[in-house]
């Protein structure tokens, strides 16, 4: 037989049992929205919190700071020797200061650190709300969300534009040597004669304002907290980072984190798919009994195709086929099902969400491979639970076939 007429003849069960056919790729539709709708679920959850964490920046960017002992120290000769070393792409330093703000007449204890316009790039800071630092305004800083509550106010959006001023307590030479408690003896008071301007928000517990180190060239810092080092590539993060520890100094990136996330995220979408995997089995089975009931009703029809020189071949292909098309379109539909399913859940997390004065997130994600992976896995289950009912149809006997009742 010709394709043609096999397909013609597989296609004949959505007009001779249209019901029974129907319901029977609704259940594979069923088995294949549910895997497709927890698997994506797994895959939104893991890409919001990585795009939340990361940037593409912050993946190439070792995070560098000193070893307990203090033996070791970052300063500026230490940071121009790492700039030279080879596969080193870009260096942004950091020093960190007790401070105390001033807005209008309230004052609070804030941390305050000093850094370049690409030191949050490089750390993987997201602004909230307003802008970032820049060196075209040197004025401007950036502050967390928990600042924002120490001066009385409801969100770190209301102080957007406001004017702070700082008192820095400079460590004094030798404060080492000094009871930890001795703040007078450790720490001296300056008086910054500079306004400046919040332009930025970011989430944070803790209340810290990062301030553009140029406006801060005054206080001659010679001694950073931390360092953020951008390498050229991903290969040649294990040379730098080599070559720093060499120094006696502690590093760590924040693509270490990421990977272990990704392992996480990984078996979670197994298990996910594990539970989608039960319905898709509900469903195959229930193919597989559609199946075997059209042989028993075809058996003989199938005695008088053999009759008159239709091949073994032929009929059992026709089975495959017919039970690769509702396999086919099971998992389109099913697609389609968990796709709409995904958006109706998420909108409803969403509205839930604003309400309660949360944000909007993106939860399902489908990778187009993912999408098409799955269309095809469903025609391979139709053909799977096809192939048994279609041998038996091969080898059914026409004089047998055509006695039956």
């Amino acid at each position: 037989m010709k394709f043609t007429d096999l397909f013609l003849l597989s296609i004949r069960m959505f007009t001779a049992k249209t019901s029974r056919t129907l319901l029977t790729v609704l259940g594979m539709s069923i088995g294949i929205g549910a895997i497709l709708f927890l698997v994506s679920l797994g895959y939104g959850l893991q890409k919001t919190l990585l795009e939340r964490i990361t940037t593409s920046d912050s993946l190439l960017t070792l995070d560098v700071t000193e070893s307990k002992s203090g033996i070791v120290s970052i300063n500026n000769a230490m940071i121009e020797d790492i700039k030279q070393s080879q596969g080193v792409e870009e260096v942004s330093p950091a020093f960190q200061l007790t401070s105390q703000g001033r807005i209008g007449d309230i004052s609070a204890d804030l941390i305050s650190i000093g850094v370049q316009p690409s030191f949050l790039k490089l750390g993987g800071f997201r602004i909230t709300k307003g802008e970032s630092l820049s060196d075209n305004n040197p004025e401007g800083v950036i502050i967390t969300s928990s600042v924002a509550q120490v001066f009385g106010k409801n969100s770190a959006e209301e102080m957007l534009g406001e004017e702070i001023s700082f008192s820095f307590f400079m460590p004094q030479a030798g404060g080492e040597e000094v009871k930890e408690n001795d703040l007078q003896n450790n720490f001296s008071k300056l008086d910054l004669d500079k306004k400046f301007k919040i332009v930025g928000t970011i989430d944070g517990e803790d209340n810290v304002v990062y301030i553009n180190s140029i406006a801060l060239g005054d206080l001659k810092m010679d001694k950073f907290s931390q360092i953020k080092v951008k390498c050229n590539s991903q290969q040649t993060m294990g040379v730098v980072r080599d070559s720093i520890l060499g120094q006696g100094l502690i590093v760590s990136s924040l693509s270490d984190t990421v990977d272990q996330a990704n392992q996480i995220f990984r078996i979670v979408q197994i298990v996910l798919m594990l539970f989608g995997v039960i319905a898709l089995a509900v469903s195959a089975i229930g193919m597989f009994n559609t199946m075997t009931i059209t042989l028993l009703e075809r058996t003989e029809e199938i005695g008088i195709m053999k009759s008159i020189g239709a091949s073994d071949a032929g009929v059992s292909m026709m089975f495959i086929m017919e039970s690769t098309i509702m396999g086919f379109l099971g998992g389109v539909s099913g697609v389609l099902i968990g796709l709409l399913g995904g958006e109706i859940f998420n909108q409803l997390i969403n509205f839930v969400a604003l309400r309660f004065g949360g944000q909007s997130v993106r939860l399902f994600y489908s990778p187009l491979w993912f999408i098409m992976s799955i269309i095809i896995f469903a025609a391979v289950v139709g053909f799977l639970t096809g192939f048994i009912p279609a041998r038996r149809a091969s080898k059914m006997d026409p004089l047998d076939a055509l006695r039956y009742k």
